[in-house]
């Protein structure tokens, strides 16, 4: 397992990625492209980053999508496409959780956050996508970056049911993730 000192090993490397570019397959076809907030989200950025170099994030769906709100991807767990996705969600990564770092970011279309557990030091490895402003997440979740391109793409991942979001039938995947510098 992971521990918090690998990513802070990472955070002393020579140049940490700036972004991400996400190949998205689906009912949503096409590439997002995120800058990552290494300033503000230092030790989200670097796990996000650490992940999608590991390969980890290829091939993992996008889970919980409500229309309005946002869709959410990231279980490497438990959210592998051609797995039971059953209990997709409810997993992250062999990386430590990462403790918060809230800012004044609010969360806006487009914005990067971080999920997590109940509790605010439990992010890992999943991470969501606003589609509308969440005003009410303010404080409450790390804002981890941003759409830079390919909103129309996110626009277009297929939604989930229900109040939690969850995807039935095939769901949408990430199926590269790169990092970019």
């Amino acid at each position: 397992m992971f521990k918090l000192a690998s990513v802070l090993t990472l955070l002393a490397g020579p140049a940490l990625a700036v972004g991400l570019e996400i190949d998205v397959a689906g009912e949503a076809n096409g590439t997002i492209t995120i800058d990552l907030f290494e300033e503000t989200a230092p030790l989200h950025a670097a796990q996000i980053a650490a992940i999608a170099e590991s390969g980890l994030y290829d091939g993992v769906v996008f889970h919980r999508v409500i229309d309005g709100f946002m869709a959410q991807t990231g279980d490497v767990q438990n959210g592998i496409l051609g797995g039971d996705l059953s209990m997709a969600g409810t997993g992250g990564s062999e990386f430590a959780d990462i403790p918060a770092e809230f800012t004044d970011q609010p969360f806006e279309r487009g914005i990067v956050g971080m999920a997590r557990a109940q509790n605010p030091n439990s992010a890992n490895s999943q991470f969501f996508i606003m589609f509308e402003p969440g005003y009410f997440l303010n404080g409450q979740y790390t804002v981890v970056g941003e759409v830079t391109a390919g909103m129309d793409i996110v626009d277009a991942i297929k939604r989930g049911a229900g109040q939690n979001g969850a995807v039935i039938g095939r769901p949408d995947v990430m199926t590269a993730v790169r990092v970019t510098e």
